[in-house]
């Protein structure tokens, strides 16, 4: 292939300074995501694919149970452009589901396993669901809300599908209560659903061998592969719509971008596969490679140190909350970072300091990487931007992904502004997604052509960029919160806080949270007819807790006799924000 040269038409394509033998433009893969998969298989079939609890699965037992899922959804009934969600934290399971769904024709809906019954069935409901998988934990939250929405097959997964040995066997003693009580649910549910089908996921599977008819697709690259959320502009949570090709993209820029991933590799797949981030990042693409996914369901620092210093991963892909909480354990021994050779931090922005003192860490017990920190949203498919090795910029996401443009643009205008001004982010590449699903409007607002003929995304963010091609991140637009990497969306939460009957109005602020970065604060006035108690306090809390996922909930209630006010009468906001940051710079200055 042709090497880039050094010329200015091509300073929209910042990286070629900074990465060897790249060239001038990449060649993606046409077919499906699960074609990639099984091309890999095909290739390394005895390699280790996926690591769950020591439970280790090659590629070939791979693409062997992607298929036994397909020829069990094709036994439901499910077909091409349906829509399978999946509420399911990282588990074999869920990516055998994933790419079955991929090879059918249908699309996945991703949802988060903490969200509230009302966020599931209003996810459910968006997408016109026909079925859904979920695991056992949640299995009373998915019954609470089914009869409300369009699906008809509820699969329900337990974590113990995926363990072999002692330690199945461990978690089926452990879980006997569990199962019991659910077996009680789903009595009560069968009697109240008559027209819906509850089947566990080993059930399902066996009936898909049942299956003889054909059970792939002709799925193309343009084809919806993917619904994921985010907030939009408007904080009302929006389903993305992600194809084959977004992601197929996206597997490719990232494993050239961190240029030692490679068959053989593995990653720790902590990020959760229901976030851009995780799914993209930290499984298709080191999936596309031959690469080993150690796959995290759930968090904890001295299980994450064990799982390090047994496994020995290459690749530490995660959020600066991640960071923090590593830092604060007293579990890491010298030379268990040693493996790590490659780090990413994303998800939320990360200052000077805490570069310096994460990377201090990983130095003193092993690793000689340096974190690498980069920038992206679900609108493009997660991440479009990422530090070169060893060249960190103070304040910089680093440049962006190949064939990805970055231009910062006058806010609420198409015009450019000068290097180092700033102004909104805007993204032109194969990442942008296709658009939000039945919001026109609101696709619209966000995916606009300019002058120049080529659509761009508005990123509601505000930077700047560089000569070198560097990219800066310094405010948003939106009103967001960033909590632990996850996107906080204030406008919804009062949404929800503005229904009870006890309140007349709200709002809701991100604070300073030494771990989490930032926290939700909702302020909350009352009707005059209501006294404030404990009691009308923790109603409005447990209400909040049935309609808010968890982690959206305000960490933080603060009643208010009124609200600040603009000129023109809307709550200001940013009154509050300044009231807080004084009492944080006290708080910081008296410790």
């Amino acid at each position: 292939m042709k090497k880039l040269k050094l010329n200015k038409s091509n300073n929209s394509y910042p990286w070629y300074k900074f990465y060897k033998d790249v060239p001038e433009h990449i060649e993606y893969p046409k077919g499906s995501m699960v074609d990639v998969i099984v091309q890999t298989a095909f290739k390394y079939p005895d390699n280790i694919a996926l690591v769950y609890y020591n439970n280790k699965i090659t590629y070939r037992e791979l693409a062997d149970k992607i298929i036994e899922c397909a020829k069990a959804l094709k036994g439901l009934g499910i077909k091409k452009g349906d829509i399978v969600s999946i509420c399911m934290p990282n588990t074999p399971t869920a990516i055998y589901m994933f790419y079955a769904v991929n090879m059918v024709g249908a699309i996945a809906n991703m949802i988060h396993p903490l969200s509230s019954e009302k966020e599931i069935e209003f996810y459910l409901n968006k997408t016109e669901s026909k079925a859904i998988l979920t695991i056992d934990v949640d299995y009373k939250k998915i019954m609470n809300v089914i009869n409300n929405t369009h699906v008809t097959k509820i699969i329900v997964s337990s974590a113990g599908d995926d363990l072999k040995g002692l330690k199945k066997l461990m978690y089926n003693i452990f879980k006997t209560d569990l199962t019991k009580a659910i077996k009680k649910i789903k009595q009560v549910f069968l009697k109240a659903f008559k027209n819906r089908e509850v089947i566990s996921y080993k059930r399902f599977i066996k009936r898909g061998h049942l299956y003889y008819e054909d059970y792939g697709a002709e799925v193309s690259s343009s084809d919806t592969a993917a619904i994921l959320y985010s907030g939009g502009t408007s904080g009302t949570p929006k389903g993305i719509m992600l194809s084959n090709y977004n992601f197929n993209v996206l597997a490719v820029g990232a494993n050239l971008m961190c240029e030692l991933s490679k068959e053989g590799d593995s990653v720790l797949s902590i990020m959760p596969i229901f976030h851009g981030f995780g799914l993209g990042v930290c499984i298709h693409a080191p999936l596309r490679v031959g690469m080993t996914c150690f796959l995290v369901p759930t968090f904890k620092a001295s299980k994450l140190i064990k799982l390090i210093r047994e496994s020995k991963p290459n690749f530490f892909v995660g959020v600066p909350t991640l960071f923090e909480a590593l830092y604060n354990s007293s579990g890491i021994k010298p030379g268990d970072f040693s493996s790590i050779n490659c780090i990413v931090s994303g998800g939320d922005t990360m200052d000077e300091e805490n570069y310096k003192k994460y990377n201090d860490m990983f130095k003193k017990y092993g690793s000689t990487a340096k974190i690498r920190v980069g920038y992206g949203l679900t609108e493009a498919t997660a991440a479009t931007c990422l530090s070169p090795t060893e060249m960190h910029k103070p304040g910089s996401i680093g440049v962006p992904f190949p064939d990805n443009i970055y231009k910062i643009v006058k806010i609420g205008t198409t015009k450019e502004v000068k290097p180092m001004e700033d102004g909104e982010i805007c993204i032109c590449g194969p990442t942008v997604m296709q658009g939000y699903l039945n919001e026109p409007e609101e696709t619209a607002e966000t995916l606009k052509k300019h002058n120049d003929g080529k659509v761009w995304l508005h990123t509601g963010d505000i930077g700047c960029m560089d000569n070198d091609g560097f990219v800066y991140f310094k405010s948003r637009l939106k009103r967001i919160i960033i909590s632990s990497g996850y996107n906080i969306y204030p406008s919804y939460i009062e949404t929800v806080i503005n229904k009870h009957e006890y309140v007349s109005s709200s709002t809701v602020i991100g604070v300073p949270d030494q771990y989490r970065g930032e926290i939700a604060k909702a302020f909350i006035v009352l009707k005059k007819e209501v006294k404030l108690t404990d009691e009308v306090e923790e109603e409005i809390k447990e209400y909040c807790e049935r309609h808010i996922a968890k982690y959206s909930m305000p960490r933080i209630f603060e009643f208010r006799r009124e609200l600040p006010k603009t000129l023109v009468g809307k709550v200001a906001y940013t009154v509050l924000e300044k009231e807080e940051k004084i009492k944080d710079k006290v708080k910081k200055d008296d410790n």
